[in-house]
């Protein structure tokens, strides 16, 4: 490892640590909006907690994914889900300030993590597809768990992410739990 690399992976993580700042549109249980770091942080934290659960999957894998999955929105923010629609570039944009966020590192190491980013936008493994799943799921959970506006759109939680909460039965049977919290907020419980 020479001080070069070094300084690039520490500059690496100085532009990283914009994440933290990056809102959300879900809030927290005391109304401070939700950062992306945040989000990650639950989402691994998730991630171990179901390990038992998910399987004979590479967990040092998937975690990685966990980290990385937003990272790109460290540049550009996050697009709230109900409004993906209007960005229908929103994973070329990603992937574009991904490149530019770890233009520092070495090429290998850059590689390396452009490619775990890529197979979990792509849901290309098993890894992928159960990252994809607790991200859903998380970002429900979150949804249900905020002090958020009078006027969110709670009933979005309930079709959000479908393919792939239904996609096992671990995932199904929170996805029924995270339902029914979002059925509650909805009559205002």
């Amino acid at each position: 490892m020479t001080s070069k690399n070094l300084l690039g992976q520490l500059q690496f993580l100085r532009e990283a640590e914009r994440l933290k700042s990056v809102l959300r549109s879900a809030h927290t249980s005391t109304g401070r909006p939700e950062s992306t770091a945040e989000h990650s942080w639950r989402l691994c934290l998730m991630a171990m907690t179901f390990e038992q659960e998910l399987g004979p999957l590479d967990m040092y894998k998937l975690l990685k994914m966990c980290i990385i999955h937003d990272l790109g929105e460290a540049i550009h923010g996050d697009i709230p889900a109900i409004d993906k629609g209007a960005h229908p570039d929103k994973s070329a944009q990603e992937k574009n300030d991904l490149l530019q966020l770890s233009q520092t590192l070495e090429p290998a190491q850059q590689n390396a993590l452009l490619a775990l980013w890529q197979e979990y936008e792509d849901a290309a493994s098993p890894e992928a597809r159960a990252v994809k799943a607790l991200d859903k799921l998380e970002t429900i959970l979150q949804h249900n768990q905020g002090q958020n506006p009078a006027d969110f759109d709670y009933g979005f939680n309930l079709s959000y992410g479908r393919q792939y909460t239904d996609a096992t039965p671990l995932f199904a049977a929170l996805r029924q739990a995270v339902d029914e919290d979002t059925r509650q907020r909805m009559q205002g419980n």
